[in-house]
């Protein structure tokens, strides 16, 4: 039976007009605890403005879910392809726009994931990357965070699942892609939130949501734990009128401290 909590909407939020299919997407927050700090940096990456999603936006490193993921997934023998071939997208995507190369048993030293980075960007598939280098991906690491699909027709709408890895090899030194993004840093969640309070970064909804969520932990085991308390659910904001005003909104009793934010003050993912 098909849980209709984790299906994207099939009708515009202000519209009322059918919602085009969503664009499978798979997203990572790379924690990095912080002996002696009271919170784990995340690695953020900074969109180019060329970009016709999020651009200029400060965001967790991912993108869309290639066919070819979906084909290493059903090789490695997992049934849910969807799932599956969503977390090596996760995967891929960090290497490809940071990288850092993470869920990955084998040689990654630096060398070796500079090689594989522009392999990736040159068109070879991650499943001949990984027989080539003998990589072995251990997808388990993942831990399973959010799943985000917004609720109106935009020039283009991502099903986006959203995962979490603990990456303690504070040696391992992220650098830009230089063609979707322009920059990258790390940050405890709180400091990003900051950052776009001071108007520093841009942050869209979704990523603020998710950031507010991720400063309550000092630690990625909490988080985690946190998670395994709160099963993933879709997340479809709807729009409210209040009082004050007219309210994009998520739903209250999923992990969200902070569930709702005037409209006028919202950044989306897309430039009308």
């Amino acid at each position: 039976m098909t849980d209709n909590k984790n299906e994207p909407n099939s009708i515009d939020a202000l519209t009322g007009k059918p919602m085009p299919k969503p664009i499978p997407a798979a997203t990572l927050v790379i924690f990095r605890d912080q002996p002696g700090t009271t919170a784990p940096d995340l690695l953020m990456v900074e969109r180019s403005a060329k970009m016709a999603f999020a651009a200029g936006a400060a965001v967790f490193p991912g993108g869309r879910v290639d066919d070819a993921d979906f084909d290493f997934a059903r090789s490695l023998g997992h049934e849910d392809v969807d799932e599956f071939g969503a977390r090596i997208a996760a995967i891929r995507e960090s290497i490809e726009e940071t990288g850092i190369a993470v869920a990955v048993d084998g040689d990654v030293a630096a060398r070796r994931v500079t090689e594989a980075r522009a392999a990736l960007h040159d068109g070879t598939i991650l499943s001949e990357i990984c027989a080539q280098f003998d990589w072995q991906l251990n997808l388990d690491k993942l831990v399973p965070f959010t799943r985000w699909c917004p609720p109106f027709a935009e020039k283009r709408v991502f099903d986006t699942r959203f995962y979490m890895i603990a990456h303690e090899d504070h040696s391992a030194e992220a650098t830009v892609d230089e063609t979707e993004n322009y920059n990258l840093f790390w940050s405890s969640a709180q400091g990003v939130l900051e950052k776009a309070n001071a108007g520093d970064v841009k942050i869209i909804f979704p990523t603020k949501r998710n950031l507010e969520r991720l400063a309550q932990f000092t630690s990625f085991d909490e988080a985690a734990d946190h998670s395994a308390r709160h099963p993933v659910t879709m997340v479809s904001p709807t729009v409210e009128k209040r009082e004050d005003g007219v309210h994009l909104c998520i739903p209250e009793g999923i992990g969200y401290p902070i569930t709702s934010e005037p409209m006028e003050a919202v950044q989306r993912g897309f430039s009308k």
